[in-house]
């Protein structure tokens, strides 16, 4: 039996992961996802992609926002490659273009997602925030989310397989804790409004060593529990095979600077649903009550059809 993994190896593995490797001067390869099975999580193509932007910007220009398009699900057992285009280059602004690709089974590469992330020289200028933290408990008062998950298992008992049950509890290198029930489990219909403390389970470096990484973790975990957020409405799960959806776009703006290693709260709402997709917006707050960035998706949702 593999020993478990400490918090810290789970976080230096996540570092891994979104840390690409140079090819050419303009080319990455992004890491799979180590014994990863099915299709790759979102949240890590798009960290993979910001980071391979964030690899070629002007130096001293820090990200502000990314907007990327979902083309085709992506293999976890496969190596994800990074091609940019510097598209343009200002005093103040600069833009950078990725598509990630994956090779086919029949050796031809298909791309899977475009990406396009704007970067800014910091600068002070006019500044107000029109928005508050809602009220919810403190991180500490709650559950992480791994601990439903392991009561949830053990209650299925065998009518989980193993393959489902070794998916279903792999440990993960960010700590969620849902201020509500997770939607997934979420039976009856409800507001289409979420709230969730996020920060890695272990130390990163520190921001100002490497503030690249900490915005690449926050567009990581931006894409945990966003789409499920359109669901509640409807009282349907994709747990519970009772939906079939995917991520069609999906858009961040960095408004701030902000820990990835310090719990932020993931505010997140779906205003509007329909003709299969779901429309979702995410707010996410430092402890102070600030506003560290913005969020929004848009993602195919359908009811399945049972046989």
């Amino acid at each position: 039996m593999t020993e478990p993994k400490t918090p810290e190896q789970l976080v230096a593995g996540l570092v891994r992961l979104l840390t690409v490797t140079r090819t050419g001067e303009d080319a990455f390869t992004g890491r799979k996802q180590p014994g990863g099975i099915g299709r790759v999580f979102g949240g890590q193509v798009i960290a993979q992609g910001l980071q391979a932007a964030q690899a070629t910007a002007p130096e001293g220009m820090e990200a502000h926002s990314l907007h990327a398009y979902f083309l085709r699900g992506g293999k976890e057992g496969l190596d994800i490659s990074y091609r940019t285009a510097r598209d343009f280059d200002g005093r103040s602004f600069a833009n950078r273009r990725v598509v990630a690709s994956q090779e086919d089974e029949d050796g031809s590469t298909r791309p899977i997602l475009n990406l396009t992330a704007s970067f800014q020289r910091p600068e002070d200028g006019l500044s107000h925030d029109d928005v508050t933290m809602p009220q919810v408990a403190p991180p500490e008062e709650l559950e992480s989310d791994m601990a439903v998950r392991a009561s949830v298992a053990e209650r299925a008992g065998e009518r989980m397989s193993e393959a489902q049950r070794a998916l279903f509890l792999r440990p993960r290198p960010i700590d969620m804790r849902s201020c509500g029930p997770l939607h997934w489990m979420n039976r009856e219909p409800s507001e289409p409004r979420a709230n969730s403390w996020f920060r890695t389970v272990a130390p990163l470096p520190d921001i100002a060593e490497n503030a690249a990484l900490h915005r690449a973790v926050i567009a990581y975990a931006s894409d945990y529990t966003l789409l499920g957020t359109s669901a509640l409405p409807h009282g349907l799960s994709w747990m519970r095979g009772e939906l079939v959806g995917a991520s069609l776009d999906h858009a961040i703006w960095f408004h701030r600077p902000a820990r990835a290693d310090e719990w932020l709260l993931y505010a997140t709402d779906a205003p509007w649903s329909g003709g299969g997709r779901g429309f979702n917006r995410g707010r996410i707050f430092n402890r102070q009550g600030e506003l560290v960035a913005s969020v929004a998706q848009e993602g195919m949702m359908r009811k399945r059809v049972l046989k």
